[in-house]
């Protein structure tokens, strides 16, 4: 069996670090070694406390279009923006207000991107009334992006086009302020998760009426989290490929020489969530920090200047990341965490190489 499928994640997800110049739009390259179009780009201002930034290509660009992480508001309310995606990055548009999103003059971002690409269209499946759902998928690299309309009746499944079955699923509500709902394998699936708040996991019938995805849909239950009649929804669906992604869990040993996670990859993205107690989602990465320990934190459900706090930190491993701290957001003694990570590099490619340490 190949060792990765994906010798060159940067094919499928980059990771941008800009200054913002004040202007009313600053086109941003990545600066990968490959030209990848960003179909999801979640934007952070790391120098000043302010709302994070996502933006799609499925639901399109512009003011009206923006969601925060941090945030359970519908889709908009906001003048900064994506307003163009393009083949090898994005605009970044301040409009009249929260610029400070996007774009504030000298001030420090960061983006996160990953590449969908083949779109679709159709109607949902299960129980109750099928609905119309669009779409953009990327089977090689496991990730896909689908918009769809609710239908008010427990059993509506949502087709996902993956292939595989899917490890996490985030989803918002885009017409109503609603908390993100999201779902990953190794908390279960008869619990949630809200990406917009520090919560515990929490049983939940309602979301994904206690039913693990398959390889060709998630289930949604009733409620306003995801399936509210004629509510439009957005969901960002992972599925894990060798050597590129992981979505796991640990336990914590409460040691500052903590447990290691295998990953199978140099990671170049992780991000950290307790499960059985209160904490924040913690988003590290490798452009932040280029050399160990990786200390330097954004929140995905704050909007908290980025802060480097080394009694939280991690290392990255040429095969997974391993805790340096006691800190129990990341590594209390029994504590249960879950993750989702991002390749720089496979371990080892498909020729049989293995990569560098840091």
């Amino acid at each position: 069996m190949a060792y990765t499928t994906i010798d060159n994640p940067e094919l499928y997800f980059q990771i941008k670090l800009y200054t913002g110049d004040g202007n009313s739009t600053q086109a941003i390259t990545l600066d990968g070694s490959e030209n990848m179009q960003p179909d999801w780009i979640w934007i952070k201002n790391r120098t000043d406390g302010h709302y994070h930034n996502l933006n799609d290509s499925v639901r399109g660009v512009g003011a009206a279009k923006v969601l925060r992480s941090n945030n359970n508001a519908a889709e908009g309310g906001t003048s900064g923006h994506v307003s163009v995606i393009g083949s090898d990055g994005f605009t970044v548009a301040a409009g009249t207000s929260d610029s400070e999103e996007v774009n504030t003059s000298s001030d420090n971002y960061v983006a996160w991107n990953w590449k969908a690409g083949t779109t679709g269209s159709g109607t949902t499946t299960g129980s109750g009334t099928g609905k119309a759902y669009s779409y953009s998928v990327n089977t090689t690299a496991g990730f896909s992006i689908v918009k769809w309309v609710g239908n008010g009746t427990s059993g509506h499944t949502i087709p996902h086009h993956l292939g595989t079955t899917p490890q996490v699923v985030i989803m918002k509500n885009l017409d109503n302020t609603i908390t993100w709902i999201v779902g990953h394998k190794l908390a279960a699936f008869t619990n949630i998760l809200f990406l917009d708040a520090t919560s515990a996991a929490t049983d939940d019938a309602n979301a994904f009426a206690d039913t693990d995805p398959t390889s060709t849909v998630w289930t949604m239950g009733t409620g306003n989290g995801g399936n509210d009649n004629d509510v439009n929804y957005i969901g960002y669906i992972f599925s894990e490929r060798k050597g590129y992604s992981k979505f796991g869990k640990y336990t914590g040993n409460g040691s500052t020489n903590g447990q290691f996670s295998f990953l199978g990859f140099k990671p170049a993205m992780v991000i950290l969530k307790r499960t059985d107690s209160s904490a924040s989602w913690l988003m590290f990465d490798n452009k932040r920090d280029i050399d160990n320990v990786v200390s330097h934190r954004v929140y995905a459900n704050g909007s908290d200047a980025e802060d480097s706090d080394t009694g939280s930190a991690i290392d990255f491993l040429s095969n997974g990341f391993k805790n340096r701290s006691s800190d129990s957001s990341t590594n209390a003694s029994g504590g249960t965490y879950i993750y989702m990570a991002f390749a720089e590099s496979p371990f080892v490619n498909s020729n049989g190489v293995p990569c560098n340490a840091r």
